[in-house]
């Protein structure tokens, strides 16, 4: 049989595409990399469960990748909670009338909670004194806020700093913040979910393993008692909180008349608690990664939507 050239050439190149199909074969059967993670998960549920939620329970993925649980467990007196009440000093003065709220909260800590009192000042989270296991002397602490108007500079520097000057080298402890503040932006005032200062520091945030909560307050100032300002600050504060497994608390477009229920809901999510750990297919190197978390079971759970994984090898 005599071949032209034009259908030589086409039998070399169908030959070479047979020859390379196991190759890719091979390539595409290589398994992923696997990236190790934690996070801190509350589960909130209206009758005890005897045994707490079985890790048989949990669906997992990561970056919408099925992902294996390799450690479940209820967070009990046994663990340690490091807890910040991270305060805008440029909050409206009233907010002396909630600093019996804020006592009693700190006073009625766990005895395995260490706590203290931060104020947001300039960009930066200013300590009145190290976390500290006598809940007394920290309550101590508390004072007015300044009320000078965008006292913090941006309430999104502030969590940044505390994320990345954490008072504490406990890996294993539980770290909490609680932020008390309108949660504007002075930077960029306008609601804008891609807001850089504020995608900073919910990566800061995710990366030191802080459960974030906050509770509103209106600031000094005339912008800050505007519906908009309320807005756009309530709707960052809560993209802050979902992305690190907390909660946001706020009444409306005004200042609540007491923080005890907000701080009596963060206390009974400080008592179901559970220490996630994780593996995913997601790559071999640190990242950020966006998480969801299902129960089979009859409870509520809140999740970090995002994590900071890295290579298992580390």
């Amino acid at each position: 049989m005599i071949f032209t050239k034009l259908q030589l050439a086409s039998l070399i190149a169908a030959a070479s595409l047979l020859a390379a199909i196991p190759a890719l074969a091979a390539d595409n059967g290589k398994a992923t990399p696997e990236a190790s993670g934690r996070a801190i998960v509350t589960v909130l549920h209206g009758e005890e469960i005897p045994g707490g939620i079985p890790q048989q329970a949990l669906r997992l993925k990561v970056n919408g990748k099925d992902s294996t649980v390799t450690g479940w467990a209820l967070d009990g007196p046994q663990s340690t909670v490091e807890m910040v009440v991270l305060i805008d000093d440029g909050a409206r003065s009233s907010l002396g009338l909630q600093m019996n709220d804020i006592a009693n909260f700190i006073n009625g800590l766990p005895p395995n909670a260490k706590v203290s009192v931060a104020y947001m000042q300039n960009g930066q989270a200013r300590f009145a004194g190290p976390l500290s296991s006598d809940h007394k002397a920290v309550a101590r602490e508390l004072h007015l806020p300044t009320a000078v108007v965008d006292a913090s500079a941006s309430p999104y520097f502030c969590l940044s700093d505390l994320a990345n000057h954490w008072p504490s080298t406990d890996a294993q402890a539980r770290r909490e913040v609680v932020m008390v503040t309108n949660g504007v932006d002075s930077y960029n005032p306008r609601y804008d979910p891609e807001d850089p200062y504020l995608l900073a520091a919910i990566t800061d945030a995710v990366r030191a393993h802080l459960v974030v909560y906050s509770i509103y307050w209106t600031n000094t100032g005339f912008f800050a008692r505007t519906g908009y300002a309320a807005f756009s600050g309530q709707s960052l504060l809560a993209q802050v909180t979902e992305a690190t497994g907390g909660n946001s608390y706020w009444q409306g477009y005004g200042n609540p008349v007491s923080f005890q229920p907000y701080f009596a809901d963060i206390d009974r999510r400080l008592h179901n608690q559970y220490e996630l750990d994780f593996m995913a297919p997601v790559g071999g190197k640190p990242q950020m990664a966006s998480m969801k978390l299902k129960l089979d079971a009859p409870a509520k759970v809140d999740a970090p939507q995002q994590v900071f994984v890295h290579p298992s090898a580390e």
